[in-house]
């Protein structure tokens, strides 16, 4: 049976709007299993981007804990959380997030270049043949289709091999052809990399493809299938 890798224990989220507290998330247990998709599931602002930027350090709860291989992030220094980010964890962002005077090469290989890490470009190279972009390695995003930055994304996301890969709405800007593209290379990180993928979707074909659907529902767990 996959093991889970990451935990979420009684997590809730609160934030303060003006005077005002707003639970954002309540009450949250979830241990998504290792090679395995699991989709979090539900309307806007049900909560599932706070559930992500918690489950990938990016964020930190106000009660419960979010432990990754049995440590709380909360107890975390700033340098073990900075290490966990760049080499334990890959995100995938609806909009890219790709630096637009960087090639497609340049921006897979720019996580490595910060970890001062050995052989960048030939890992880059690596990773964009993976997701069937080798030949567009010296193209900038603005020549690239959003399918295709959105799968350079992946690339970079992948570049150092993370156990935890964390996609928030991750076809939501594309068509159905490019979307079912994302989706099988999520599925092959699961897959071929061993990954723990977390996905945030409104989108029934996208949940389709998960192991595992939690749905949320105004930030509580409403069902798990």
């Amino acid at each position: 049976m996959p093991v889970s890798r990451l935990e979420l224990r009684g997590v809730c989220k609160t934030y303060r709007n003006g005077s005002q507290p707003a639970e954002v998330l309540h009450d949250i247990t979830l241990s998504p299993s290792a090679g395995a998709v699991t989709a979090i599931v539900g309307r806007s602002g049900c909560g599932k981007t706070t559930l992500l930027h918690l489950a990938g350090a990016m964020d930190f709860p106000t009660a419960g804990e979010v432990s990754i291989d049995g440590r709380a992030t909360t107890a975390l220094s700033d340098g073990e959380l900075t290490a966990l980010r760049r080499t334990r964890v890959g995100f995938v962002f609806q909009f890219f997030q790709l630096l637009p005077t960087l090639t497609a090469a340049e921006n897979v290989e720019l996580p490595l270049l910060l970890a001062r890490a050995s052989a960048a470009r030939a890992k880059a190279l690596e990773r964009l043949r993976w997701v069937g972009l080798e030949d567009k390695a010296d193209s900038l995003p603005y020549q690239l289709s959003g399918g295709q930055m959105q799968r350079v994304a992946i690339a970079r996301a992948l570049i150092h091999s993370p156990d935890i890969l964390i996609a928030d709405e991750p076809t939501g800007n594309l068509d159905n052809a490019s979307g079912d593209q994302v989706l099988a290379l999520l599925r092959a990180a699961a897959v071929e990399f061993g990954a723990t993928v977390l996905m945030a979707t409104h989108s029934a074909e996208a949940a389709a493809i998960a192991d595992t659907r939690v749905q949320l529902r105004d930030g509580r767990i409403q069902s798990i299938s």
